[in-house]
Protein backbone atom coordinates (compact mmCIF):
# COMPACT_ATOMS: atom_id res chain seq x y z
CA UNK A 1 0.00 0.00 0.00
CA UNK A 2 1.66 3.08 -0.86
CA UNK A 3 1.63 5.82 1.52
CA UNK A 4 0.18 9.23 1.29
CA UNK A 5 2.73 11.65 -1.04
CA UNK A 6 2.09 14.59 2.02
CA UNK A 7 0.74 15.31 5.27
CA UNK A 8 -0.83 18.78 4.00
CA UNK A 9 -3.85 16.79 2.17
CA UNK A 10 -3.37 19.29 -0.54
CA UNK A 11 -6.10 18.22 -3.04
CA UNK A 12 -5.13 16.92 -6.32
CA UNK A 13 -6.25 18.83 -9.31
CA UNK A 14 -9.00 17.18 -11.02
CA UNK A 15 -9.61 16.37 -13.45
CA UNK A 16 -5.68 17.08 -14.79
CA UNK A 17 -4.62 19.16 -17.93
CA UNK A 18 -4.57 16.41 -20.45
CA UNK A 19 -0.32 17.15 -20.52
CA UNK A 20 -0.10 16.51 -17.04
CA UNK A 21 -2.39 13.34 -17.00
CA UNK A 22 0.05 11.99 -20.12
CA UNK A 23 2.73 12.86 -18.12
CA UNK A 24 1.57 10.46 -14.94
CA UNK A 25 0.65 7.78 -17.85
CA UNK A 26 3.99 7.60 -18.66
CA UNK A 27 5.34 7.54 -15.14
CA UNK A 28 3.29 4.87 -14.34
CA UNK A 29 4.15 2.52 -17.80
CA UNK A 30 8.34 3.37 -17.09
CA UNK A 31 8.35 3.49 -13.67
CA UNK A 32 4.99 0.93 -12.56
CA UNK A 33 3.75 4.32 -10.33
CA UNK A 34 3.20 7.45 -10.37
CA UNK A 35 6.03 8.98 -8.12
CA UNK A 36 4.33 10.55 -4.62
CA UNK A 37 6.53 13.95 -5.12
CA UNK A 38 4.90 14.18 -8.23
CA UNK A 39 1.07 13.58 -7.07
CA UNK A 40 2.20 15.88 -3.71
CA UNK A 41 2.84 18.41 -6.59
CA UNK A 42 -0.28 18.70 -8.24
CA UNK A 43 -2.22 20.46 -5.95
CA UNK A 44 -0.90 23.32 -8.05
CA UNK A 45 -0.17 22.12 -12.10
CA UNK A 46 2.05 25.52 -12.50
CA UNK A 47 4.27 24.46 -9.24
CA UNK A 48 4.22 20.69 -10.79
CA UNK A 49 5.65 21.67 -14.10
CA UNK A 50 8.00 24.22 -12.39
CA UNK A 51 8.97 20.98 -10.00
CA UNK A 52 9.50 18.68 -13.27
CA UNK A 53 11.10 21.16 -15.41
CA UNK A 54 14.18 21.94 -13.06
CA UNK A 55 14.43 18.21 -12.39
CA UNK A 56 14.12 17.58 -15.91
CA UNK A 57 17.17 19.63 -16.62
CA UNK A 58 18.97 19.15 -13.71
CA UNK A 59 18.70 15.03 -13.58
CA UNK A 60 18.57 14.07 -17.29
CA UNK A 61 19.78 17.19 -19.50
CA UNK A 62 22.84 16.75 -21.17
CA UNK A 63 25.94 16.70 -19.18
CA UNK A 64 29.67 15.83 -18.12
CA UNK A 65 28.50 14.76 -14.92
CA UNK A 66 26.45 10.78 -15.94
CA UNK A 67 23.03 10.08 -14.64
CA UNK A 68 24.31 8.11 -12.04
CA UNK A 69 26.73 10.65 -10.66
CA UNK A 70 23.87 13.30 -10.77
CA UNK A 71 21.70 10.38 -8.10
CA UNK A 72 24.62 9.75 -5.77
CA UNK A 73 25.07 13.22 -5.53
CA UNK A 74 20.95 13.39 -4.68
CA UNK A 75 21.57 10.41 -2.17
CA UNK A 76 24.92 12.31 0.17
CA UNK A 77 22.27 15.36 -0.22
CA UNK A 78 19.77 13.88 0.95
CA UNK A 79 21.59 11.78 3.70
CA UNK A 80 23.08 14.73 5.44
CA UNK A 81 19.94 16.00 5.70
CA UNK A 82 17.97 13.39 6.48
CA UNK A 83 15.64 13.03 4.18
CA UNK A 84 13.57 9.48 3.89
CA UNK A 85 11.73 10.37 0.46
CA UNK A 86 15.00 11.22 -1.52
CA UNK A 87 17.00 8.47 0.08
CA UNK A 88 14.79 5.80 -0.11
CA UNK A 89 13.77 7.01 -4.19
CA UNK A 90 17.23 7.97 -5.28
CA UNK A 91 18.54 5.28 -3.34
CA UNK A 92 16.87 2.71 -5.85
CA UNK A 93 18.03 5.28 -8.83
CA UNK A 94 22.00 4.36 -7.96
CA UNK A 95 21.36 0.68 -6.95
CA UNK A 96 19.61 0.34 -10.24
CA UNK A 97 22.03 2.67 -12.17
CA UNK A 98 25.16 1.17 -11.08
CA UNK A 99 24.24 -2.51 -10.88
CA UNK A 100 25.55 -2.43 -7.28
CA UNK A 101 22.85 -2.56 -4.14
CA UNK A 102 25.64 -2.44 -1.67
CA UNK A 103 26.61 1.23 -3.21
CA UNK A 104 23.01 2.85 -2.49
CA UNK A 105 22.93 1.59 0.78
CA UNK A 106 26.80 2.83 1.51
CA UNK A 107 25.86 5.93 -0.07
CA UNK A 108 22.96 6.71 2.38
CA UNK A 109 24.73 5.51 5.24
CA UNK A 110 28.48 7.07 5.18
CA UNK A 111 29.65 7.66 1.41
CA UNK A 112 33.34 7.62 3.02
CA UNK A 113 33.01 3.96 3.39
CA UNK A 114 32.07 3.41 -0.64
CA UNK A 115 34.46 2.64 -2.78
CA UNK A 116 35.00 5.56 -4.89
CA UNK A 117 37.31 6.57 -7.41
CA UNK A 118 39.02 10.09 -6.85
CA UNK A 119 36.44 12.09 -9.01
CA UNK A 120 33.31 10.64 -7.12
CA UNK A 121 35.11 11.19 -3.60
CA UNK A 122 35.81 14.73 -4.66
CA UNK A 123 32.31 15.73 -6.05
CA UNK A 124 30.46 14.05 -2.98
CA UNK A 125 32.87 16.09 -0.95
CA UNK A 126 31.82 18.90 -2.74
CA UNK A 127 28.06 18.27 -2.49
CA UNK A 128 28.18 17.31 1.23
CA UNK A 129 30.54 21.26 1.71
CA UNK A 130 27.27 22.98 -0.01
CA UNK A 131 25.21 21.13 2.00
CA UNK A 132 26.30 21.78 5.53
CA UNK A 133 28.09 25.29 4.89
CA UNK A 134 28.11 26.62 1.58
CA UNK A 135 29.54 30.30 2.42
CA UNK A 136 32.53 28.19 3.56
CA UNK A 137 33.19 27.01 -0.40
CA UNK A 138 36.13 28.78 -1.25
CA UNK A 139 38.23 28.71 -4.54
CA UNK A 140 40.59 25.72 -3.23
CA UNK A 141 37.06 23.42 -2.83
CA UNK A 142 36.69 24.51 -6.74
CA UNK A 143 40.08 24.08 -8.04
CA UNK A 144 39.81 20.12 -6.01
CA UNK A 145 37.20 19.44 -8.77
CA UNK A 146 39.13 20.65 -11.73
CA UNK A 147 42.46 18.34 -10.17
CA UNK A 148 39.56 15.71 -9.96
CA UNK A 149 38.95 15.95 -13.82
CA UNK A 150 35.78 18.32 -13.69
CA UNK A 151 35.18 21.00 -16.03
CA UNK A 152 33.47 24.45 -14.80
CA UNK A 153 30.59 23.43 -16.55
CA UNK A 154 30.49 20.13 -14.48
CA UNK A 155 30.78 21.98 -11.41
CA UNK A 156 28.10 23.85 -12.02
CA UNK A 157 26.61 20.80 -12.68
CA UNK A 158 27.20 19.10 -9.31
CA UNK A 159 26.17 22.56 -7.44
CA UNK A 160 22.85 22.62 -9.25
CA UNK A 161 22.26 18.97 -8.26
CA UNK A 162 22.95 19.51 -4.95
CA UNK A 163 21.15 22.87 -4.83
CA UNK A 164 17.85 21.24 -5.78
CA UNK A 165 17.79 18.53 -3.94
CA UNK A 166 18.66 20.60 -0.60
CA UNK A 167 15.85 22.51 -1.64
CA UNK A 168 13.25 19.88 -2.32
CA UNK A 169 14.54 17.84 1.07
CA UNK A 170 13.26 20.45 2.80
CA UNK A 171 10.34 20.62 1.29
CA UNK A 172 9.75 17.19 1.61
CA UNK A 173 10.79 16.96 5.53
CA UNK A 174 8.17 20.01 5.78
CA UNK A 175 5.60 18.36 4.12
CA UNK A 176 6.11 14.77 5.30
CA UNK A 177 5.98 13.72 1.78
CA UNK A 178 6.70 9.68 1.65
CA UNK A 179 8.51 7.36 -0.56
CA UNK A 180 6.31 5.09 -2.60
CA UNK A 181 6.49 1.46 -1.28
CA UNK A 182 7.93 0.18 -4.51
CA UNK A 183 11.13 2.08 -3.79
CA UNK A 184 12.31 0.04 -0.97
CA UNK A 185 12.27 -3.68 -3.31
CA UNK A 186 13.81 -1.72 -6.29
CA UNK A 187 16.54 -2.71 -7.85
CA UNK A 188 17.94 -5.43 -4.32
Amino acid sequence: MTQKPTALDLPMVNPLPEATQKYFDICQDKLGMIPNVLQAYAFDIEKLNAFTGMYNDIMLAASGLSKLEREMIAVVVSSVNKCFYCLTAHGAAVRELSGNPILGEMLVMNWRAADLDARQAAMLAFAELITVSSAKVAESDRQALRDAGFTDRDIWDIASVAGFFNMTNRIASATDMRPNDEYHSQAR
